[in-house]
């Protein structure tokens, strides 16, 4: 059952991205590689649901080669309601990312690092 909500949750992420890339010529041109990869790899670690966990080498071989503010730009209500941007901090940093507290994603902004 878990497996079946993470793909329906994945398949959910990919779609919305595809509207909102669809619909956003401009980013799509900077973004649109990064996006269905990053959903493939990384969805499973930014649901909402669950505990943080790390992440694999794939999502953060992924998440490395993203534009943050790029992506950030994506960010609708429809995407915060599906996924935890405190996960997504957690493993933008866990991959080795410096992500700046103030930055904006969406209505997250980044708080400042725990050390």
């Amino acid at each position: 059952m878990e497996i079946a909500n993470t793909r329906c949750l994945a398949l959910a992420m990919l779609m919305v991205a595809i509207i909102l890339i669809s619909g956003n010529h401009e980013v799509s041109a900077q973004c649109q590689a990064s996006v269905p990869a990053l959903i493939s790899q990384c969805s499973k670690f930014v649901q909402k649901a669950g505990p943080k966990i790390p992440p694999s080498a794939d999502c953060c071989a992924v998440v490395k080669g993203i534009d943050i503010p790029c992506v950030c730009n994506l960010i609708t209500k429809a995407i915060e309601n599906i996924i935890s941007f405190e996960k997504v901090v957690y493993v933008g940093r866990t991959c080795g990312l410096t992500i700046k507290s103030g930055t904006k994603c969406g209505s997250y902004t980044v708080p400042p690092s725990r050390i």
